[in-house]
C-alpha cells in the first residue's frame, strides 16, 4: 500500500516538472502517456516513474 502512495506522489511531481525533466530525456520513454485534450496536453510519465522510483530503491539498498 505505501509504494502505491509513493508510485501517486512521485507521478504528481514528475507531471508537474515533466517540461524540465523532457530535457533530460525523461517523459519520453515508451510507457509515457502524452495527449491532447480539449486543448490542453496532459502528460503521464508511467514507464519514467518507475524508472526513477527503481534507481531510488536500488541507491537506498546499497547506502
Amino acid at each position: 500500500m505505501r509504494w502505491i502512495l509513493v508510485t501517486f506522489v512521485a507521478l504528481c511531481v514528475f507531471s508537474s516538472t515533466i517540461p524540465w525533466l523532457q530535457k533530460l530525456g525523461i517523459g519520453r520513454l515508451p510507457g509515457d502517456i502524452n495527449f491532447k485534450i480539449f486543448g490542453k496536453e496532459v502528460h503521464i510519465p508511467i514507464a519514467s516513474t518507475v524508472l526513477i522510483a527503481t534507481v531510488i530503491l536500488l541507491i537506498g539498498k546499497f547506502i
